[in-house]
């Protein structure tokens, strides 16, 4: 096997952590007993371990006490969109009763609360009709695993959405070196976690860059990219929960996902030389995937070329493609924003020097800022949303 040098030691070592975990300890007894192992394995276990994975431990993981923030922790703006964007669904489909909408990998469930709350208050309509389940990641499943556990045979969902949910997929890693392509695999190097180059342990990994015509051989040795087979399975079995399991009965739906990344012309460019796989420990960076597994997040962009052409696939088509900052515009965070700001503000404006007019100077700033950040084209606002439709 070939080193792969993720530190320049070539093993994954902390000076942080005195001792190893008992998960690197699980981790390391698998590749003692079975060899190396792909890094999607280690990342399913990293994530995913019953009782040890990140995303399964019970801890806060998400919001500003936690690792990372998502759009829905930054304002309410981001679930009256998603509002918004449901209603349309559920009038395009004839206003249906119920109106059956399945959100995966929900997390504390801050999206369905606030989409709740909204409905009630804009449309009680739709609000009536709504039957809004959540699915996610608990007792060991991973999210591919999960995304069918909140759904039985009398729950028929019309809309599957999710938000920021792929990217928490376990992926493969491959890596160009003198003009091959190998695969990332995870070792042990003198008792603590290493990489190393080894052959594709599958087809489909071998294949997975010229299936989406990246030319890699041109890149320069070294250059790393993801492979994230685990979406397009999740595609396929999302995509067949939307049309049911009777083809005679024709269903109609949509599947909508949110989620950093790109077409896979965009996102397997030789500029990303190290790939887009990062790591997130208390709102900081990390740059190291095998230290501290189970105590940091690891994401990679998503390859949104892969869930369209699966959707297609599955007998699904493009409704729209776009970036989070235009489907928010869409959707009137704008407007919203705007109607606050003369609902709520009007003191600014007759009396901006007075104390109470400050107040409510700071108190717009900070909302402004709220919309900003979730439509900033070099941050949340180049997020793309795909919306899939039967």
């Amino acid at each position: 096997m070939i080193d792969g040098n993720l530190t320049p030691e070539g093993a994954a070592r902390d000076p942080g952590m005195q001792k190893t975990s008992t998960l690197q300890q699980r981790i390391l007894e698998r590749i003692r007993q079975d060899g190396p192992i792909t890094f999607a394995d280690y990342m399913r276990m990293a994530l995913y371990e019953p009782g040890y994975g990140y995303y399964v431990t019970g801890e806060t993981r998400i919001g500003w006490e936690g690792d990372f923030y998502t759009s829905t922790d930054v304002a309410d703006f981001f679930a009256h969109c998603m509002g918004r964007q449901l209603l349309q669904m559920w009038e395009a489909l004839g206003k249906p009763e119920p109106f059956m909408v399945l959100e995966q990998g929900s997390g504390r469930g801050d999206l369905a609360t606030t989409i709740r709350a909204w409905t009630a208050q804009e449309s009680p309509d739709m609000h009536a009709a709504l039957e809004y389940r959540t699915a996610d990641i608990n007792a060991g499943l991973d999210a591919l695993q999960s995304a069918t556990k909140a759904v039985d045979d009398a729950f028929s969902p019309m809309v599957i959405l999710s938000n920021e949910l792929v990217d928490a997929f376990p992926v493969h890693i491959v890596q160009k070196y003198e003009g091959t392509l190998y695969e990332l695999y995870v070792t042990e190097e003198d008792g603590h976690l290493s990489e190393g180059l080894g052959e594709p342990c599958s087809t489909e990994v071998a294949s997975y860059l010229d299936h989406y015509k990246i030319p890699w051989r041109t890149y320069e040795d070294g250059w790393r990219a993801e492979v994230n087979l685990a979406a397009l399975s999740w595609m396929e079995r999302t995509s067949q929960l939307l049309m049911g399991a009777n083809p005679k009965r024709k269903r109609h739906g949509f599947i909508l996902a949110i989620d950093y990344g790109d077409s896979a012309k965009k996102l397997y460019t030789q500029y990303r030389h190290h790939g887009t796989l990062a790591c997130y420990y208390q709102h900081q960076l990390a740059e190291h995937p095998l230290l501290r597994p189970g105590k940091q997040d690891i994401t990679a962009h998503v390859n949104f070329s892969a869930l369209i052409e699966t959707g297609r696939q599955q007998g699904l088509r493009l409704h729209s493609f776009s970036t989070q900052s235009q489907w928010l515009t869409t959707m009137g965070i704008y407007d919203e924003l705007e109607r606050i700001r003369q609902h709520d503000f009007g003191i600014i404006d007759q009396s901006r020097s007075s104390d109470q007019g400050q107040i409510a100077m700071f108190r717009w700033y900070n909302l402004r800022q709220r919309v900003s950040t979730l439509t900033e084209p070099a941050g949340m606002g180049n997020f793309k949303v795909l919306i899939l439709k039967r």
